[in-house]
Formats: structure tokens, sequence, C-alpha cells
């Protein structure tokens, strides 16, 4: 597969096959994801795999809690937010094989004293998330979906996801990623913004 390939027809994937996904490919996804850039060399990131069967509930769980908050806080009505539900727990929308939690490490920096804090900070979640990058387009060449879940950052979600990681509070989790073969296929959908729109040249 080229890469332009894996890149247009990467889409983030919402429901999947009960199927495991295979150890080796597990590592062809860490191996991509570590081959990223990474701020000062420092490579302070660390990839949990929630894998055993108790580890994947846990994190379902804070999933689903997150997304209802998300919605609720959007303003949806309470109608919709019970058809949400239903995908969520009847129709095991984000119930994945393998959950993938990228955390990095904030007190591993490169420039030391208060000035650099939030420099370090954004250099170590840019690094994190470039590793990310890495992991979904590959996941695309090996056959698998990725979904990006955002709500894991919600506050007491990522304290909770963190604590089921077995994490100290110096970890932050810059992303937690549902992997797994797909349900069924699906199509990227179409950018609501085109080239024009979001290129300034100077």
């Amino acid at each position: 597969m080229e890469l332009g390939d894996a890149i247009f027809t990467r889409t983030s994937v919402r429901y999947y096959q009960e199927r495991e996904v295979e150890e080796e490919k597990i590592k062809e996804l860490i191996e991509a994801a570590i081959r990223a850039p990474t701020a000062s060399g420092l490579e302070n990131w660390l990839f949990v795999i929630f894998k055993s069967s108790e580890a994947k509930k846990k994190v379902y769980e804070l999933i689903a809690k997150g997304m209802i908050e998300y919605y609720q806080e959007f303003g949806l009505s309470m109608e919709k937010i019970e058809k949400l539900k239903k995908r969520i727990y009847g129709e095991k929308m984000y119930r994945a094989p393998l959950y993938i939690g990228v955390f990095m490490n904030k007190n591993v920096r490169f420039l030391k004293g208060e000035k650099f804090d939030l420099l370090e900070f954004v250099w170590s979640v840019e690094s994190a998330a470039m590793a990310i990058q890495n992991l979904m387009l590959k996941a695309v060449e090996l056959g698998l979906g990725t979904c990006y879940m955002g709500v894991a950052n919600f506050e007491g979600i990522e304290e909770e996801i963190r604590s089921v990681a077995g994490l100290g509070e110096e970890w932050y989790l810059v992303g937690l990623i549902t992997a797994g073969y797909p349900l069924r296929e699906e199509k990227p959908r179409k950018r609501r913004k085109d080239f024009e729109e979001v290129v300034t040249f100077v």
C-alpha cells in the first residue's frame, strides 16, 4: 500500500469485529508510532495496550460516560442521548478488541526552568500526536480500523484511565485510540474545507 492510499482511505471506525488483533500487528503499530519525530530526542512517550477483558471493560465504560457527557454539553436532546446510549450499549459502538493509550511523561524534559514549562509540555504532546498519526496510518495498511477518542481527556475520565493503566500523575494521556478489525466497510468523509480555505502563502 502506498502512503497516499493510507492517508486518503483512513477514517474513524466505530464498530469492530470481535476478532482479536494479532500480537505481531500490535508490535507493528507501535514500531511505526515510535518512528515519529520526538522533540529533543526525548522519546518520553508510553503506549499502554489495554487488552485484558477487565481493562477493556473499564476503558469502554469510561468512553461511554465521556461520550454521553460530551453530547449533553453539546446540547443534544434527551431523546437523542437515549439513541446514543442504545448505539453504545446495544450496538457496541466503540467496543474494540484493543484500546491504546498514548501517554507522555511530563517530568522528562530538555529545557529546565518554569519559563519553559508550557513549551516543553506542548513539544511532548506534539511528539505523541505525531506518533498517534503514524500508528493510525499503519493500521490502515494492516487492515485495521482506529478511532481517536477525545472524550478520554475529560476531567475525571483521564485520571481514571491513567489509574487503569497503573500510572502516576507524571503521565499525561495525549490520546486514547480504539483499534481492531472493522465490522463493515467505512468510507472517508469529504472534508468541509478545501485547499484554498486552509492555506495561505506569505
